[in-house]
């Protein structure tokens, strides 16, 4: 009996699922991250190997009838040099064909069957992508943390690490973005100096060279503090999560036709439903079909599915819900 595999390959972990005919999940694999731009190629080439031998159990390697894996940074694969890395993983393994697609396919696959619409991801970085064919065929955004990523964690924690500058410099009242900032920036110590006027050029030349001493991705850490001040009700936050969710919807709607009605999935922990970006996205897009992605690994299956089986073949029931012992 034939099988399908599925590989979610992200920058800070790799799943992989064997699934068959059926949509029912033979087997789960789990490895480190896998993205080639932030690990080397052959360990990240490695930790995709690895994760599919645990997805494979027992099963025959032979009888993969397609292999689909959405990798982050998979641009990377466009240096033959690269590629020769991973197409020797696959070989190694006994595994053919295997189909690698950006990762924005595998997350819009995940939450419809739809084959054109569009997907805004915004975690670490972000992008919008319009889909046509349940393939990538342009973007909006994703330029990198240097250049872009409106509305990210990076762009969420930068625009925190300012704000908060600038209560410093220009003798606002610190609220509590600001405050949460410094404390994690420079410890809880210096919150004895935070309302006292004469220690705040210290605090701000404290903060400016804490930001820089560290690789500037780090400030994606300060993103969940933007949210929880919103909550509390703090208008720098407010503000910076308007911004975001203006910048995002700005994005995806670039990446889409004028008047055009398919769905638009959002992925991401920044999008998340429960988080003010989130909210504040879905409610700027009321009137689409705005869809969550929550598991890539059971799109990539679903197009492996699709590649091996046809149109009509089940999407994978998640390994949690029903999962069948291989022998």
């Amino acid at each position: 009996m034939t099988h399908v595999i599925g590989v979610d390959a992200g920058g800070t972990s790799t799943r992989a699922i064997a699934v068959d005919a059926s949509g029912v999940v033979l087997g789960t694999g789990r490895a480190g991250g896998a993205n080639p731009n932030s690990h080397p190629p052959s360990e990240a080439a490695a930790r995709i190997a690895s994760a599919i031998t645990g997805a494979l159990g027992g099963l025959d390697p032979a009888e993969t009838a397609a292999c689909v894996v959405g990798m982050a940074g998979v641009s990377k694969l466009s240096d033959p040099a690269i590629a020769g890395i991973f197409e020797t993983a696959w070989r190694d393994l006994g595994i053919s064909p295997v189909r690698t697609v950006p990762d924005p396919e595998v997350a819009y696959a995940s939450a419809t069957s739809a084959p054109d619409g569009s997907v805004l991801v915004a975690g670490t970085g972000s992008i919008a992508c319009r889909v046509r064919g349940r393939r990538v065929v342009s973007t909006a955004g994703g330029y990198g943390w240097l250049l872009g990523d409106e509305g990210s964690a990076y762009w969420l924690g930068r625009e925190a690490v300012r704000s908060t500058l600038d209560v410093l410099s220009r003798g606002g009242e610190p609220g509590p973005l600001a405050r949460a900032v410094l404390a994690e920036a420079l410890g809880p110590s210096v919150m004895d100096s935070v309302d006292s006027p004469g220690d705040r050029a210290t605090l701000w030349r404290a903060l400016i060279t804490s930001a820089n001493s560290e690789a500037p991705i780090r400030l994606a850490g300060f993103a969940p503090f933007v949210s929880e001040a919103d909550r509390e009700g703090d208008p720098a936050a407010g503000r910076i999560t308007d911004d975001a969710a203006a910048l995002l919807v700005t994005n995806v709607m670039a990446a889409r036709d004028p008047g055009e009605t398919t769905p638009i999935v959002l992925v991401g922990s920044v999008l998340s439903p429960d988080g003010p970006v989130g909210a504040k996205v879905r409610a700027e897009l009321a009137g689409y079909e705005v869809l969550t992605s929550t598991d890539g690994v059971l799109g990539a299956a679903w197009l492996a599915a699709v590649d091996a089986y046809g149109e009509d073949t089940p999407r994978p029931v998640p390994a949690w819900k029903n999962t069948k012992k291989t022998p």
